[in-house]
């Protein structure tokens, strides 16, 4: 228990430390950072590079993408949310964490109509919302990343040391929560810049809610690379580091249904680097070109829109990953519709029937783990 104090520890210093550096600039997932092309310096070029077809195709995908992305990931999230609520099943670890995630992803997706409409039109909510709406976005974008890391190594806990972490299940519970703290409190100190130097600013005679600090639009390549490696990398090694060490403890089980559990560990790592690595490579690519070609610049910036996009379905697909796979998930689902008629007693009790007679043994040993059940 000491050690797993410890492994805390040392990711809350590790964020910590990129504080300093974070606060300097911007994140590596802001909605404004699509509008680079904006505030660009077009001394160098030969003539001005005018970016209408940019303007026209994201005032035009944009809103749309937000539009499927809010619904569908406020429909999940808060049927994650309700169940923890109405059900009152917050007695491990891992359910404050995905509480807190629901929560986070509920908040992000609240800022994209905002987003929207400013693209679509321009910003009409003021210089006040504008500094709220960015620091929610972006303190919701921090903890909801330094959550998916928590709910891996909470995992990894609650499988490779099952029986310690069964023998300090009260102190799990505390760790939990005090982490699920820390982590909001941190998110809003990198959220402080955005605080600080976002505001409405009128361009080509649009009003836009961007930042606009000299010192934000002059962000170095070392700056981004760090930015990138709190925002993507640090979230993935550790995931990574932490789910292997879960497959190899559950192939050492003596059942089928491991390759069951195995199945979803590939698939939630998979969908994490496929929804945001491409937005982080843009970023990359950003930080290091120099070029001053009009084409190169519209084809970043389209970049930038697509890519981004995909990176929103984060919110989606969450929920569906970590909770309504779990056969406790879904059966509390089916009690909660019908509990408000929109399911009959007999088809509840059908459904919630229909499962395995045989789960994985190691699912069986702790709570935490449901999600990993078939």
């Amino acid at each position: 228990m000491k050690g797993r104090s410890r492994i805390h520890i040392f990711l809350i210093l590790s964020i910590a430390m990129g504080v300093l550096k974070l606060s300097a600039g911007d994140n590596t997932f802001s909605p404004e950072e699509n509008v680079e092309y904006s505030t660009m310096d077009y001394s160098d070029f030969q003539t001005v590079c005018e970016k209408v077809e940019v303007r026209n195709f994201r005032s035009a995908f944009l809103p749309a993408m937000y539009a499927i992305v809010g619904l569908v990931g406020l429909a999940g999230n808060g049927l994650v949310m309700v169940r923890y609520l109405y059900f009152n099943r917050l007695k491990t670890g891992t359910d404050y964490y995905m509480l807190n995630l629901a929560i986070a992803d509920i908040v992000f997706l609240l800022t994209l109509p905002f987003w929207a409409v400013s693209v679509a039109k321009t910003w009409i909510f003021g210089n006040e919302m504008c500094k709220i709406i960015y620091c929610l976005y972006k303190m919701s974008f921090f903890s909801g990343m330094f959550l998916l890391m928590c709910v891996s190594m909470e995992r990894y806990f609650a499988i490779v040391q099952a029986p310690s972490a069964h023998r300090h299940r009260s102190k799990t519970v505390l760790i939990s929560k005090l982490s699920s703290l820390g982590i909001w409190v941190f998110a809003f100190l990198l959220s402080i810049p955005e605080l600080l130097y976002s505001g409405v600013k009128e361009n080509a005679k649009v009003d836009m809610c961007i930042i606009f600090s000299d010192s934000i639009q002059s962000l170095t390549a070392k700056l981004k690379i760090s930015q990138m490696f709190f925002g993507f990398f640090l979230p993935l090694l550790i995931m990574v580091s932490c789910y292997c060490m879960i497959i190899r403890k559950l192939l050492q089980a003596r059942n089928f249904e491991k390759y069951k559990a195995i199945k979803v560990i590939i698939a939630i790592v998979i969908v994490f680097v496929a929804f945001q690595l491409p937005y982080n490579s843009v970023m990359l690519i950003r930080a290091f070109s120099n070029s001053t070609e009009c084409d190169t610049s519209k084809n970043l910036d389209i970049a930038d829109d697509v890519t981004y996009s995909l990176a929103c379905f984060r919110c989606c697909l969450n929920p569906f990953l970590y909770a309504i796979i779990g056969i406790k998930f879904r059966n509390d689902l089916y009690k909660l519709f019908k509990d408000i008629g929109c399911l009959s007693q007999e088809k509840c009790s059908e459904w919630s029937s229909a499962k395995p007679s045989k789960r994985t043994s190691l699912a069986m040993d702790t709570e935490t783990t449901t999600t990993f059940s078939p």
